[in-house]
């Protein structure tokens, strides 16, 4: 999938967590949570820009774990100067944990796929729906990932 795709995607999957934290109270941090789903929506995708195989290293789950211990400890660093700590580690965290995840999850609908276990596994995933560069399977998914989001905040809120 494309940026758009992507980002849906990650609203889709993030969308709960965040109608779970509005509902208990914290709209900021659902917010918090929200704006990081988003932000590294796409980072697995810097493998273009560097030179490893596209969707290889950075299309696992090892870079999934990597990635939200990093974000775990900014989120805990930046808690820090708030005095929440704890909360925003485990909202940073789980934010990009959920949203690298779906980013894999929107790959594997592709024909080309993802190798998320590499390279202790050579499986292959793919459900072989749509190609990557489709411009309508992006709008929808991002469509999807929008009203996903908005749905799930107007009812944490009533």
């Amino acid at each position: 999938m494309y940026r758009l795709g992507h980002v849906g995607a990650a609203l889709c999957c993030y969308a709960p967590a965040a109608a779970a934290l509005t509902a208990n109270g914290d709209p900021a941090l659902a917010a918090v949570g929200t704006a990081v789903a988003v932000a590294v929506s796409s980072l697995p995708d810097a493998d273009e820009l560097l030179s490893i195989p596209h969707r290889g290293p950075t299309h696992t789950v090892w870079f999934v774990a990597a990635c939200s211990l990093l974000a775990a400890g900014v989120g805990f660093a930046a808690g820090a100067r708030i005095g929440r700590p704890s909360a925003l580690a485990v909202v940073v965290g789980s934010a990009a944990a959920i949203s690298l995840t779906s980013h894999l999850l929107a790959d594997s609908i592709t024909p080309m796929g993802v190798r998320p276990f590499t390279p202790v596994s050579g499986w292959h995933h793919s459900f072989d729906v749509t190609p990557a560069a489709n411009p309508r399977a992006n709008a929808a998914l991002f469509g999807a990932g929008t009203a996903t989001a908005l749905l799930a905040q107007a009812l944490a809120l009533l």
